[in-house]
């Protein structure tokens, strides 16, 4: 084993071991991790920019060192001094490996830049904005009747809008009386009207008639992307939306170890609560960037996520969720000036929290039940929301069940040997023909299939970088379907499958999806990508049985898929390997980012809010580490695409092979394989 310290990549996973001194931009190019240099590593361009990270990393079996990188240098202070680095980032060509490192390379650093797949879905919301402009005319100062500037304004505000009581944001009234006398004691004030009982407050005041739209913010902020929408308050329309990789992914790329890395290391949650709102506070300068707006245009932000996330989120130390019963600080909907949370909008801009559902179920779950709404559905309807911790919601107007799901990071292409996030030149298609075993291909960026003509000139400019989770998810059901892989997800050999494609690679056999060139070495399926996914898999329908036995049901009426990555999985594939339970193929829809559009819905309707609320105390949670079927169900989902549900509706229009590559007996060939593979090993 190797003693030269161990250097891991994120958002990627890729990792390696390197000699002490080796350049972080040498060990990334070495590995195939997308990081960007265009002045041949003089420290000229800065597009090599890297955040490293120091402490426990549990998930990943090592702890930084504060020297675990070269002390900074000349060249980066020089770089500094005439442009300013972000505070903890380093230039990946001048820090060199001294210990165990983290690595993060930011999205900007990425040559290949992430698609964010979180669009605002087509969708018709009442409308009833919490901000509402009133334009009102104060009476002037008189010596004779002695009152304040703001006592007068208030005044006008509640005979114009029949309001009792209002209040104001106290950052107003340092300008109120500049703001009264530049507008002739004609303002426009925006009101923030809230759901509840609480006074209509005054959040902004512009001189005399202000006519520029208003905007409000819908934000999902997931635990690898964050995605918003930035909505018009008067018409609902999406005037500009953007998203970006979630900063924390360098403490780890599922919750638990977030968890984790906030338990071993002292303030590590409060490092997270850093990086997430700052990576909010880049998204806002996007999205206004894209609309063309002033962020003081944006008065009100609606956030949904799920319970870790939240927490950090709010600064509130996570530690309680890592461990049963998984107690929630606060589960309630919160509404608070967006200030209070770190973020630089606007200084009157209000910020609504969804509720959570459980420990493990949150906001975001939240959300999708204010979309989707299952508890108005005549029928039995599943509804996941697919991510690295899945939501699974099952309901009709009888009632909705509720839970969540470790499925982890391999949907989303890491801890996949090939694997990387949705971008350019990733494949997100596979079709294998079930005769000559051979595959095509699409990429995200091109429209044409591997095998079509024009395809090489069209991938030229990105190539074909790796696979991302829907096309791990193709790839592996198209195996399944064309006798690659047998039901327990083991790759047979090239003499098993009759394709050279299927080689011996270490102990098992793997396939290759794509031969490579000289630019690119090839892409391949391993039998430990398949252990990854099935892993993922089982998880996923483990919880969604669970909630069926609840119900004592054996088969849903529909199945809606949500998230980003929900919309881009193929129902069949989906099936196939036994992601949901069996149901008709044309039952299976996508509702896209339905956690996003239910921030959309909540942040356009008030009403809506106050539904949620109700709604979210109704829902019966269950909570699957503790369920004792939930290990029985695993175990027979680990199967492809079960070992002990008949999946008599894809049976139907699939014909699965009744293939076994076991190599512990069985058939002479598959024995045979078993035979070579221990002698070699």
């Amino acid at each position: 084993m190797s003693s030269d310290p161990l250097v891991i990549f994120t958002p990627s996973g890729k990792r390696g071991t390197f000699p002490v001194g080796t350049p972080i931009l040498t060990a990334a190019r070495q590995l195939g991790v997308d990081l960007d240099s265009a002045c041949g590593g003089r420290g000229i361009c800065s597009k090599c920019q890297v955040t490293p990270s120091y402490g426990e990393f549990p998930k990943h079996g090592v702890t930084v060192a504060e020297d675990a990188l070269s002390e900074w240098n000349a060249v980066e202070q020089r770089y500094d001094d005439k442009r300013g680095l972000t505070p903890g980032r380093r230039l990946g060509c001048q820090a060199t490996v001294q210990g165990d490192i983290v690595i993060d390379v930011p999205a900007e650093s990425q040559v290949h830049k992430q698609v964010v797949r979180k669009r605002a879905e087509v969708r018709d919301i009442t409308l009833n904005a919490t901000i509402s402009r009133v334009y009102v005319e104060v009476e002037e100062p008189d010596m004779h009747k002695p009152s304040g500037d703001l006592e007068r304004l208030m005044t006008a505000l509640k005979e114009a809008t029949g309001h009792a009581e209002i209040t104001i944001d106290t950052h107003l009234l340092r300008p109120l009386q500049p703001i009264l006398r530049k507008g002739n004691w004609a303002v426009t004030a925006a009101l923030h009207l809230g759901h509840k009982d609480s006074a209509p407050r005054i959040v902004a005041l512009w001189p005399g008639y202000y006519e520029a739209p208003l905007f409000g913010l819908a934000v999902d902020l997931g635990s690898t992307t964050i995605a918003g929408h930035l909505c018009n308050l008067a018409t609902g329309e999406v005037v500009a939306s953007s998203g970006l990789m979630n900063p924390q992914i360098r403490f780890g790329e599922d919750l638990m170890s977030r968890v984790s890395y906030a338990m071993m290391n002292k303030g590590g949650d409060l490092e997270m609560t850093d990086a997430v709102r700052a990576g909010l506070n880049q998204l806002v300068i996007d999205i206004a960037k894209d609309a063309e707006i002033d962020k003081s245009q944006i008065l009100d932000a609606v956030f949904v996520m799920n319970p870790v996330m939240h927490h950090l989120f709010l600064g509130i130390d996570p530690f309680e969720l890592g461990q049963a019963p998984f107690a929630l600080a606060t589960s309630d909907a919160l509404e608070l000036p967006a200030s209070a949370l770190g973020l630089d909008i606007a200084p009157g801009t209000q910020a609504y929290l969804l509720p959570c559902i459980a420990g493990h179920v949150g906001a975001d779950a939240a959300g999708v039940a204010l979309s989707e709404a299952p508890d108005k559905s005549e029928d039995l309807v599943l509804v996941v929301d697919v991510g690295t911790n899945a939501e699974i919601l099952l309901g009709d107007k009888d009632g909705v069940l509720a839970c969540s799901s470790p499925t982890g990071p391999a949907f989303e292409g890491a801890q996949i040997s090939a694997g990387q996030r949705a971008a350019p030149g990733a494949i997100e298609r596979v079709e294998i023909d079930p005769v000559t075993k051979e595959p095509r291909f699409r990429v995200i960026g091109c429209e044409f299939w591997s095998d079509d003509e024009g395809f090489a000139a069209a991938v030229a400019n990105t190539g074909i970088t790796g696979i991302c989770g829907s096309g791990i998810i193709e790839v592996i059901a198209e195996m399944r379907i064309a006798g690659l892989v047998d039901a327990s997800g083991l790759i047979g050999s090239a003499e098993q499958t009759g394709t050279t494609r299927c080689f011996l690679d270490g102990r098992t056999n793997s396939y290759t999806l794509w031969e490579g060139d000289a630019d690119q070495k090839a892409i391949t399926v391993t039998n430990a990508d398949i252990r990854a996914i099935q892993m993922a898999k089982a998880a996923l329908y483990s919880g969604a049985r669970l909630l069926m036995d609840k119900r004592g049901v054996d088969q849903v009426d529909r199945v809606v898929l949500a998230g980003a990555f929900g919309a881009h999985i193929s129902a069949k594939h989906a099936m196939v390997l036994g992601m949901i339970p069996d149901c008709t193929l044309d039952k299976v829809t996508s509702a896209g980012n339905a956690a996003g559009t239910g921030a959309r819905i909540a942040l356009l309707n008030s009403k809506a809010r106050g539904e949620i609320e109700t709604l979210v105390r109704q829902i019966e949670k269950i909570e699957t580490a503790v369920e004792p079927r939930f290990q029985e169900h695993f175990v027979n989902a680990s199967a492809l695409p079960n070992s002990s549900d008949p999946f008599p509706i894809l049976r139907d229009v699939v014909a699965l092979p009744e293939v076994s590559f076991n190599t512990g007996g069985g058939e002479s060939s598959a024995a045979g394989g078993g035979r070579r593979r221990r002698r070699r090993g």
